[in-house]
């Protein structure tokens, strides 16, 4: 399986880091080959244009930017979603990484 590439995104880029450490120790743990970063929503488009990404997830403060981003992501190949609010508070690493699988799938 080809390296994937996960992208959470949030108001300020920070409030998702621990999220993103979570994730990729889960990650680790599984033997999965991920690279998952954290960028704020002002910076989503430009990544979206500079970066393959296979998965964009959406921090729970940032949902109501989910149509904004959804028409590029679509046109590119990316699956977008937002992160589980329950998840995301618990810092759940292993299951937002579940989501983001199952989202590639």
């Amino acid at each position: 399986m080809a390296k994937k590439e996960i992208m959470l995104v949030c108001a300020a880029g920070m409030s998702t880091s621990m999220l993103v450490s979570k994730m990729q120790k889960s990650a680790e743990d599984r033997g999965l080959e991920v690279e998952i970063f954290a960028v704020s929503a002002n910076e989503a488009d430009s990544k979206m244009e500079t970066q393959a990404i296979d998965v964009m997830m959406l921090g729970p403060q940032v949902r109501y930017m989910k149509d904004k981003f959804e028409e590029k992501a679509n046109e590119q190949g990316i699956a977008i979603d937002v992160i589980n609010m329950q998840d995301y508070g618990m810092m759940n690493g292993e299951k937002v990484l579940d989501r983001a699988l199952e989202l590639m799938d």
